[in-house]
């Protein structure tokens, strides 16, 4: 299966950047969300806000789509000894940030986990499970239900055991945490419930789960970690590489938020883990727009609507 997806990985990519490309999936929004960010007034994101190339980004999109569809299993043979790495894998090399280490071997024991709709982010999952890592991912279940639980057996799974949840209460977040697990959030989407928090993003007032501040109320102590994946090499869609080695490398980066159980018990600011996260989110996005796939969400929409009837 490994040498078959090896073929068949690249020309899914490229057929599927073709079909998306001509019918102009999410470009509109894409469009609408790049405009928005641009005319923001400069603020603590920087002198100016980098927008993404709409073609550069549908290639990443299919390519790391690609990717999980005929190649993810190289990421659930991946070690468990951190002393392994770096290493290689059916042909891709893999490293660990070693400042990552320590931070990944405190996530063994639990806490919150968030990240973003940034990169191939659900190669991060059997990664993590593979590092021993006892991650547990919430996830919306998706329609049809057949397609949902081919992604909870066969993709968001490792030996047999899904990392996917369904928590729909506060009571399921709390039990998760008791348990020692390590919680994982998707947390760069626009959140359209009642108790939604108020924050900056971009230069743009959005709305912000309140979910992670929720859980540290209530569990003050618990650990919160930012972990995303870096893909290092010369990739041909993206110019800003082309001067770097041809070599793809796949590194685990992992931070624990600073100070934020103190923060979130003195301070008068409701969202100061989400705060965080999105400066952190935005240091992402300077870096390279076309890997933060949210542009093809309407992220903005609770607080500027209009935006995306233009």
């Amino acid at each position: 299966m490994s040498f078959v997806g090896k073929i068949i990985a690249p020309v899914f990519a490229r057929v599927a950047y073709a079909v998306l490309k001509l019918v102009g999936w999410k470009r509109g929004t894409v469009l609408a969300n790049a405009k928005h960010v641009a005319g923001a007034v400069p603020s603590d994101v920087g002198s100016s806000v980098a927008t993404p190339d709409y073609d550069t980004l549908l290639k990443n999109l299919t390519r790391h789509a690609s990717e999980l569809l005929f190649r993810f299993g190289t990421f659930k043979k991946l070690p468990h000894d951190f002393t392994a790495y770096p290493c290689r894998v059916d042909g891709w090399d893999f490293a660990l940030d070693e400042a990552a280490i320590p931070v990944l071997e405190k996530m063994r024991s639990g806490g919150i986990f968030l990240t973003a709709h940034y990169g191939n982010y659900e190669a991060m999952g059997p990664w993590l499970c593979r590092l021993e890592i006892p991650l547990v991912a919430s996830y919306i279940p998706v329609k049809p239900k057949w397609l949902n639980n081919i992604l909870e057996r066969k993709i968001r799974a490792v030996n047999g055991l899904s990392y996917s949840v369904d928590a729909r209460t506060p009571r399921d977040f709390i039990r998760i945490l008791n348990e020692g697990k390590l919680f994982c959030l998707l947390s760069d989407q626009d959140s359209r419930i009642p108790s939604a928090l108020s924050g900056t993003f971009l230069g743009r007032t959005v709305n912000v789960n309140p979910l992670p501040d929720f859980l540290l109320k209530h569990r003050p102590q618990t650990p919160v970690f930012i972990c995303w994946m870096e893909e290092r090499g010369a990739f041909p869609e993206d110019a800003s590489l082309k001067s770097a080695s041809s070599k793809k490398v796949r590194v685990l980066h992992a931070i624990e938020v600073g100070s934020a159980q103190s923060e979130i018990a003195s301070s008068t600011d409701s969202c100061v883990v989400n705060s965080q996260f999105n400066k952190w989110l935005e240091e992402r996005i300077r870096e390279n727009p076309n890997l933060w796939y949210s542009f093809t969400h309407r992220r903005f929409y609770s607080q500027s609507p209009e935006i995306y009837n233009k």
